[in-house]
This record gives C-alpha cells, structure tokens and sequence, in this order.
C-alpha cells in the first residue's frame, strides 16, 4: 500500500506464443521467467496483493509455486495473440475485486518477458505515480540512435524509401531527439485510468527512465543475449 492506495500486481502469462512455445515457463538460472517475475513483485513494499493472468494449467501451477495467486483464468477470448493489455489487466483487477470483495487503486502490469527488472525501478514507478498524481506510469529506455526512427526505411513496390521523409535530412546523430522505448519492466495505472478512461495510457502518463540493460524476451536469440549478458556480469536476476 502506497499513501492509502491499495497496490495489485499483475503478471499476464498465457500459454500461446510463436516465438518461443511456452516462454513463460523458460528458465534463465533455474527460474522460470513467470517466477522471476513473481520473485520481484514479492519484494516491491507498496505491493499488496499478487495475481497471475493465464490460460495455462502450467504456468498457473508455476506461478502459485512462486507466490502468484492463480485462483481465476483468463478466458479465451482473451488469450488470443492480438488482445491488448488493457483487455488482460481489465479482466485481472475485476476478477481480483470480485473474489478479494475489496477495490484496488493502481494496477501494476509486470511482464515475465523482461526479466532483468529490478526491484528499486518497479517500486520507483509506483511512486511516481502517487507523488505526481498520474493517470499511469511506463519504464522506458533509451533508444541507441542506430535504431532511432528517422533513420529507418520501408521497402514500397521494391523501392526503399526514408520512414519518415524527415529522415533524408538526417546526416549526424547529433541531429536526432533523444527518442525512447516502452522496455516491459513496470506499468503503473491507476483503476480510474483502465475503468473510467478504458486505456492503460491515461491523459497523463509518465515515463519511468529505467538505466542499464534491459531486454525483451521474444525469440530464442533474446534468451541467448540475456544468458550472455548474465554471464558477463552486465545485469542480474532478483
């Protein structure tokens, strides 16, 4: 709990994914990514109340194994590859309300995929969003300016063609905005903001700067430059 706030953690992990089968339930160092996500939730102060969002017999085991609650499942409708993050946090805060018979202020999305989290940055967003009295609160990154946008292209009829026309203008990387990425670590939202406003992306959302390494687990070379920057002592798991 947060200035009176009470605080629900959610960890979406359905079963269905193209990339890797079953990525929830990938192990980096003997945890699984849903544990690893359990593992920081259990040790954020403002959080009061733990719930995993799944459709998966197996990963729900695996998450009560590592203190997720896991008593509803997310229906089908809702475990399809193109269902947004509200439809999955809308779903998890009524379900918890309904069994817990309590409401809950801020719901905080922990994504098993970004598994170099840390602690300090989830807790840090969560007060980010009471001290600045925000609708919701995202960790970004920095973007390397190799990937920034005005130096991407399209291919249209087999021509390749600037993204953004503004990009034949572009001959420095002293010329580009610092330009960021959402990184999976933390969202903050409060229930007004997914009920009252239907979005996870209020009228006022802040930016939480997450330094250091963080990677977004969606294909086997992911999980390869994770083990990679694990071994080299470049990040940790909780």
């Amino acid at each position: 709990m947060i200035s009176k706030r009470r605080v629900l953690a959610v960890v979406p992990a359905r079963g269905g994914s193209k990339g890797i089968p079953l990525k929830n339930l990938r192990e980096l160092r003997g945890r699984s990514l849903v544990a690893l996500a359990a593992d920081v939730a259990r040790q954020v102060p403002e959080v009061d109340r733990r719930v995993v969002s799944t459709d998966h017999e197996a990963i729900a085991n695996a998450a009560s194994a590592a203190d997720l609650d896991a008593f509803f499942r997310r229906p089908q409708e809702l475990s399809g590859d193109y269902i947004g993050d509200w439809d999955v946090l809308h779903h998890a805060l009524l379900a918890t309300e309904a069994f817990d018979g309590i409401a809950y202020d801020i719901v905080v999305m922990l994504q098993p995929t970004s598994p170099l989290r840390r602690v300090a940055d989830v807790s840090g967003a969560i007060r980010m969003l009471v001290d600045q009295d925000l609708d919701a609160v995202w960790s970004v990154s920095v973007t390397d300016t190799k990937a920034h946008p005005l130096k991407q292209m399209v291919i249209r009829d087999e021509l390749m063609d600037y993204w953004d026309l503004r990009g034949a203008s572009i001959v420095a990387r002293q010329q580009l905005e610092t330009v960021y990425h959402r990184n999976g670590v933390v969202y903050a939202i409060t229930r007004s903001c997914l009920l009252d406003q239907g979005t996870i992306k209020g009228r006022r959302t802040g930016a939480y700067l997450v330094e250091g390494t963080q990677i977004s687990i969606d294909t086997e070379w992911d999980i390869g430059f994770v083990e990679f920057v694990l071994e080299r002592g470049l990040a940790s798991l909780p």
